[in-house]
């Protein structure tokens, strides 16, 4: 007998068009097994309202439906949080409600965010029997005296075994993260880490410079003396090691801190900095439709409240044309796309776009920007200052 999982893959998915359009569908699952000491993001460690949560995502789909033009979906991805977490019967059932209010491109990309730990064969085999064709694995590390200091919820070994039985059941559209400019992780543990995941054969790579955000257990260990950051220089010379040593794996760095083998670019998170539109459910979920952008409550008791008694659990706000013409240049410049100069003037005026060319010229003639067919780039001397250039370049 076919699952309702199997019948939402061969039934409901609809061939793309050709629609200009791209859309794009993000969930929230806020539970994880325990809290990293870095992490920011909106989680619980407490499983209790897990089958409510899912309840309420469902009912939250159903109700924002609407938010969405009627063209097929182009991605889905699941994000926390720990959706690997999910069971086969929960995840399956979110799926059926995807399918039931939204059209399906046949080649959309469905992403999961998953903990090595998680991924075990049994889990492997179900996923491989759901919608789901790419994997997000949070690896972060390679060495386990680094992911005992982050608090992660396994080890090296697992880490490992983790990509390798999902490569042998057939999942090959896989990304993983890695973090680099960790107290006491030597450049040559740092190399080392993405030799190990270069050698795995992994298309994709996310890799992040640990930050220290307000609120987190890293923070305190940070005022408390008991850990201490890294030089920036120290962490200029990781970047470097990194887009070193992935170009030389054949990765083409798209975005300050993607790289991808040929045809594994991330379609979804690529939708963000492109500014195409995007439904996010679940608590904390971002959505945008070009002109305005709407976040869900953080917190899980309200955000079932609020869902279960059909009231918006979201806040909106309208963007300036200063605002979005500077998430455009911060977004646009971190990728290889750069920034269009007669795009910026199509889109916003002959302001900003004068704007954009004046503050881009001391980048330029240091050599950190360079500007091509009318198009704004990073250099790569300018990649590991991607924020302070961006901000030099915003409308105020």
């Amino acid at each position: 007998m076919l699952t309702t999982r199997y019948l939402w893959a061969t039934v409901h998915r609809k061939p793309g068009t050709g629609n200009p359009e791209h859309l794009h569908l993000y969930l929230h699952i806020p539970f994880c097994k325990q809290a990293c000491h870095y992490c920011d993001f909106h989680f619980s460690t407490s499983m209790k309202n897990k089958e409510d949560m899912v309840n309420a995502i469902i009912a939250e789909i159903g109700m924002r439906k609407s938010e969405l033009p009627s063209s097929p979906l182009e991605t889905i991805y699941f994000g926390g949080g720990t959706p690997s977490l999910l069971s086969d019967s929960e995840l399956g059932r979110i799926f059926d409600a995807i399918s039931s209010d939204f059209d399906i491109q046949n080649d959309a990309e469905i992403t999961l965010e998953a903990n090595p730990d998680d991924l075990t064969a049994a889990k492997i085999k179900e996923l491989r029997h759901s919608p789901v064709n790419r994997l997000s694995i949070g690896i972060q590390s390679f060495r386990d005296s680094d992911l005992k200091l982050m608090n992660r919820a396994h080890n090296s070994d697992e880490a490992e075994r983790s990509v390798k039985i999902s490569q042998d059941a057939g999942i090959t559209n896989i990304t993983a993260d890695l973090i680099y400019a960790l107290p006491r992780q030597s450049l040559n543990d740092w190399r080392e880490n993405i030799h190990k995941l270069i050698a795995l054969d992994v298309p994709h790579l996310s890799s992040y410079c640990l930050t220290v955000e307000p609120k987190t257990a890293l923070a305190k260990f940070v005022r408390d003396g008991k850990i201490r950051t890294v030089p920036d220089q120290v962490a200029a010379d990781h970047f470097k090691v990194l887009t070193e040593e992935t170009a030389k794996a054949g990765f083409e760095h798209y975005e300050i801190s993607n790289f991808t083998k040929p045809g594994f670019i991330a379609r979804h998170n690529s939708s963000y900095w492109k500014g195409e539109p995007y439904l996010g459910v679940g608590p904390s979920a971002h959505s945008y439709d070009g002109r305005s952008r709407r976040w869900n409550v953080s917190n899980n008791i309200s955000y079932l409240k609020s869902i279960f008694e059909k009231q918006p659990a979201w806040k909106e706000e309208i963007l300036t044309d200063k605002e979005r013409y500077n998430e455009f240049v911060m977004t646009g410049l971190r990728t290889k796309w750069g920034v269009n100069t007669d795009r910026v003037k199509l889109l916003f005026g002959d302001e900003f776009q004068k704007n954009l060319l004046s503050s881009a010229e001391e980048h330029i003639r240091n050599g950190n920007v360079t500007l091509e067919n009318k198009v704004l780039l990073l250099t790569e001397s300018g990649k590991f200052l991607a924020d302070g250039i961006a901000s030099d370049l915003f409308l105020v």
